[in-house]
C-alpha cells in the first residue's frame, strides 16, 4: 500500500518534486562528469604519451570529489528542507486520517527512494553526454588530429562511485525527513503553508557591530594574502588557516548583519521604504537572509572559487602557451654538431630529406639553414662587458632569414657595430644570448654547430615522423639532435590540461552549484509566496508591481553574494597573478573576459530563468 501511495504522490506532486528532482539530477550529472574524465579523450591521450601529469590530475580529482560530494549533500538537504515545508499540510492530513508519525516517515522514505532512482538514471544519462562535451572541449586544445579519441564512453567506475556517494546522501535525506516529521506538531503541519519565517528584530547597534567585525576579519585575511602571497600562505599552515578562517568568518558576519542593518537603514528613509511594494519585498527577502545567512556564505565562497579558479586557469594557460612559443618558435630544428677540424662538412638536411622521399616543397612551408659560431672578442673586435656573455655568434643575413621564418621583421646594423639579442628564434635555445654581427665579421670564427629549422605545411605529426626516421641512422655516426615543437608542446600539455581543463571544470562546478542553490531557494520562496501575492492583488496592488516585487527578490538574492565574491576575487587574483607572472606574462584581459563570459552565460542564465519562473508563479497566484 505504501509503495502505491508513494508512487502516486510522486506522480501527482511532480510540480513540487520538479525543483528537487532537477537538483538531484544536476548533482548526479555533475558528479559523474567530474569523476569520469579518466576515460575521456584528453586524459587517455596523455596516458598513452606517458605524461606524468596524469597521476597529478587524477589525484586532485579524487581530493575534490570528496569536497564536491559534501557540497552536493548540503545542496540536496537544503532542497529537501524546502520540499518538506511545502508538504506540511499534506503530511498533517495523513496524521489526521490516522497514520502514525512512523508510517508517515516510512512513506517519505519510499518517496525519497523513488525520486533518488529517477534522478540517478536521468543524471547518469545526462552525465554521459556532458562527459562527451567535456572530452570534445579538452581535445580541441590539442594542436593535432586526435579526433579518433572523441567518442561517447560510459565509465562504470565513475557510475559506481556516483551511486555510492549519492546512496549515502539519500540515506541522510531519508533520516533527516523522518526526524523532522517526528518532531513536528500536528498544528504546525496543518498551518505550515500559512506560517511565515519569523523575522526576529535585532538592535541596530548589534547589526553595525557585526558588520564592522566582518569588515575587520576580511581586512585581516586580505592583509595576510597580499603580504605573504598565495603560495606562502597556502604552503605554511599557520598562515593558511587564519587567512581562510578570517575570510569565512568575515563573509558570514556581513551576511548575518544584513537582516538588522539593511532594515533599519531603509526604515530611516520612508520615501524608499513605503514606495510601491518595497515593504513586502524587503521583509520577504530579509526573512530569508536572516535564516539562511549560512547558505548565503556558502554561495559567496562558491562564487569566489568559481571566479578565482576560472580566471587563474585561463591566465596560467596563456602563460604556458607563451612559454611553448618561446621554447619552440618553429616546428622543428635539427642541430648538427659536426667536427670542422676533422674535415666534416655541415649536413645538407634538405638534400637528405629529398633523397629519403620527403618532398620539402610540399610538406614544408619554409625552412632555413644557419651556422652558429663560437664567440671570440679578439677576432670580432667588439668590446662587451664581462657580465654579458653570449652563447653563439650569428651572421646578420642568417639571423634575418631565421626571423623571416618565424614571421618577425629583420634588423639592421650600422657599419662596424653589433647587437646582442636575448629572444631566440631557434628551438631548444630559449635562454641563449646571441651576438649578431655583419657577415664579414664571422670570418675566422670557429664553428659551433650547423642548425636547420623548418615549419610544416600540414600533417605535422606525419611529417615529423618521416624526418625522425630519415635522420635516425646518423645519430650513431655524428652528433645530430632534434628539437620539435610538438615534443615541447606535449611536455607542456599536461600542465596546460591541469591548468585549463581542471580549472574551468572546477569553475563550472562551483558556479553551477552556487547558482543552483540560489535558484532553488528563490523558486521555493516564490511558491510559498503565491498566497501572499494573491492577497496583495486583493489589497489593490497592480500586476506590474507584483511581478516587479518577485523579480527584485531574485535580484537581491543573486547579486549580493556575487558582489562580495567579486571583492574577494579581486584580492585573490592579485595574489594569484603574482605567482603566474613568475613563469611568464599574465594576460589579465583574456582571463577577465573569459571569466565574465562564464558568469554571464551560467550565472546570468540561472538568474534570468529563475526571475521568469518567479514572475510566472506570481502571475498565476
Amino acid at each position: 500500500m505504501f509503495s502505491k501511495l508513494a508512487l502516486r504522490n510522486v506522480r501527482r506532486s511532480f510540480r513540487d518534486y520538479g525543483v528537487y528532482l532537477l537538483t538531484l539530477t544536476f548533482g548526479v550529472c555533475l558528479f559523474y562528469t567530474f569523476n569520469s574524465i579518466e576515460g575521456q579523450g584528453a586524459i587517455v591521450y596523455l596516458s598513452q604519451s606517458e605524461n606524468p601529469m596524469v597521476d597529478a590530475i587524477m589525484m586532485i580529482i579524487n581530493i575534490f570529489s570528496v569536497f564536491v560530494a559534501v557540497v552536493l549533500a548540503c545542496l540536496i538537504l537544503y532542497a529537501n528542507r524546502f520540499l518538506l515545508r511545502r508538504r506540511k499540510r499534506e503530511l498533517g492530513t495523513y496524521l489526521l486520517l490516522g497514520l502514525s508519525q512512523g508510517q508517515v516517515s516510512r512513506l517519505l522514505f519510499l518517496e525519497t527512494g523513488i525520486v533518488g532512482l529517477i534522478s540517478l538514471a536521468a543524471g547518469l544519462g545526462l552525465g554521459v553526454l556532458a562527459s562527451f562535451g567535456m572530452s570534445a572541449l579538452t581535445l580541441s586544445m590539442f594542436e593535432m588530429d586526435v579526433s579518433a579519441l572523441l567518442a561517447v564512453n560510459f565509465s562504470p567506475a565513475a557510475a559506481g562511485k556516483t551511486v555510492l556517494y549519492f546512496g549515502i546522501i539519500f540515506l541522510l535525506v531519508m533520516l533527516f525527513s523522518g526526524v523532522r516529521v517526528s518532531r513536528s506538531k500536528l498544528i504546525d503541519l496543518i498551518h505550515g503553508e500559512r506560517k511565515n519565517e519569523v523575522l526576529k528584530p535585532r538592535p541596530l547597534m548589534a547589526a553595525v557591530v557585526q558588520l564592522a567585525a566582518g569588515v575587520i576579519c576580511l581586512a585581516g585575511a586580505y592583509a595576510i594574502l597580499l603580504t605573504f602571497g598565495m603560495a606562502l600562505a597556502v604552503a605554511v599552515p599557520f598562515l593558511c588557516f587564519p587567512m581562510l578562517g578570517l575570510g569565512t568568518a568575515g563573509t558570514l558576519l556581513i551576511f548575518r548583519s544584513l537582516s538588522g542593518f539593511v532594515m533599519k537603514f531603509v526604515q530611516g528613509h520612508p520615501g524608499v521604504y513605503y514606495k510601491n511594494l518595497n515593504v513586502f519585498t524587503l521583509r520577504q527577502w530579509l526573512s530569508k537572509v536572516h535564516t539562511t545567512y549560512l547558505a548565503q556564505t556558502v554561495v559567496c565562497i562558491l562564487l569566489l572559487l568559481s571566479i578565482g579558479v576560472t580566471a587563474s586557469s585561463v591566465g596560467l594557460n596563456n602563460t604556458l602557451s607563451s612559454m611553448t612559443d618561446g621554447e619552440a618558435p618553429v616546428d622543428i630544428t635539427l642541430w648538427d654538431y659536426y667536427d670542422e677540424e676533422g674535415g666534416d662538412q655541415p649536413m645538407d638536411f634538405p638534400a637528405l630529406l629529398q633523397e629519403g622521399g620527403f618532398d620539402t616543397a610540399v610538406r614544408l612551408k619554409g625552412h632555413n639553414s644557419l651556422i652558429l659560431y663560437r664567440d671570440d672578442p679578439e677576432l670580432t673586435g667588439f668590446g662587451r662587458e664581462e657580465d654579458t656573455p653570449v652563447q653563439a655568434v650569428l651572421a646578420l643575413s642568417d639571423y634575418n632569414r631565421q626571423l623571416a621564418l618565424i614571421g618577425q621583421p629583420p634588423i639592421s646594423l650600422a657599419p662596424g657595430t653589433s647587437q646582442i639579442v636575448e629572444e631566440s628564434p631557434i628551438n631548444g635555445a630559449s635562454h641563449w644570448r646571441y651576438l649578431i654581427v655583419e657577415d664579414e665579421a664571422v670570418q675566422g670564427l670557429k664553428v659551433s654547430c650547423h642548425c636547420w629549422s623548418a615549419n610544416y605545411a600540414g600533417q605535422a605529426e606525419e611529417s615529423e615522423r618521416m624526418i625522425f626516421q630519415l635522420i635516425q641512422p646518423y645519430d650513431y655516426t655524428r652528433s645530430i639532435y632534434a628539437d620539435s615543437r610538438l615534443e615541447t608542446y606535449m611536455d607542456v600539455m599536461g600542465s596546460k590540461i591541469l591548468a585549463l581543463f581542471l580549472g574551468l571544470y572546477l569553475g563550472f562546478t562551483f558556479l553551477l552549484a552556487a547558482a543552483a542553490v540560489l535558484a532553488l531557494q528563490q523558486l521555493s520562496q516564490a511558491a510559498d509566496n503565491t498566497g501572499r501575492y494573491s492577497i496583495l492583488r486583493r489589497l489593490g496592488a497592480e500586476e506590474r508591481q507584483v511581478k516587479k516585487s518577485a523579480t527584485q527578490q531574485v535580484a537581491l538574492a543573486f547579486l549580493l553574494p556575487l558582489a562580495l565574491a567579486l571583492v574577494h576575487s579581486v584580492v585573490g587574483m592579485k595574489a594569484a597573478n603574482d605567482i603566474i607572472a613568475t613563469a611568464g606574462r599574465v594576460d589579465s584581459a583574456a582571463s577577465s573576459f573569459v571569466t565574465a563570459g562564464v558568469l554571464l552565460v551560467v550565472y546570468g542564465g540561472y538568474f534570468l530563468a529563475t526571475s521568469l519562473a518567479c514572475r510566472r508563479m506570481a502571475k498565476n497566484a
